[in-house]
């Protein structure tokens, strides 16, 4: 089983910054695309931006230019640079992988952290 752990939340005045993390732990063989998610209170989940194992990048239009996703291929780590925040950004943000393999002939779809509170208020 893998367990995705997240941090970095908190409260930022508008115009801040954040950096999450998210850490997988656990036995695996190889973790495929990572990447962020975000729900706002009374909206349904939404991408926030993926990355694949060799970095390529995906961002929804609303964070482009603000938002930088990167990741850790040893520490199995992804971690998502916030800037500019404002208090649309609000959300609980959830770590996400898209795909994460056992073995030749076992693996795992769509799994997801428990989330971190992002608050972006004056």
């Amino acid at each position: 089983q893998v367990q995705l752990v997240e941090s970095g939340g908190g409260l930022v005045q508008p115009g801040g910054s954040l950096t999450l993390s998210c850490t997988a732990s656990g036995s695996f063989y190889r973790i495929y695309t990572m990447g962020w998610y975000r729900q706002a209170p009374g909206k349904q989940r939404e991408l926030v931006a993926t990355i694949t194992r060799s970095g390529s990048t995906n961002y929804a239009d609303s964070v482009k230019g603000r938002f930088t996703i990167s990741r850790d291929n040893v520490q199995i780590t992804v971690y998502l640079q916030m800037n500019g925040l404002n208090p649309e950004d609000t959300a609980v943000y959830y770590c996400y992988v898209d795909r994460v393999s056992y073995s030749a002939y076992s693996s795992a779809n769509d799994l997801w952290g428990r989330g971190t509170q992002v608050t972006v208020s004056s």
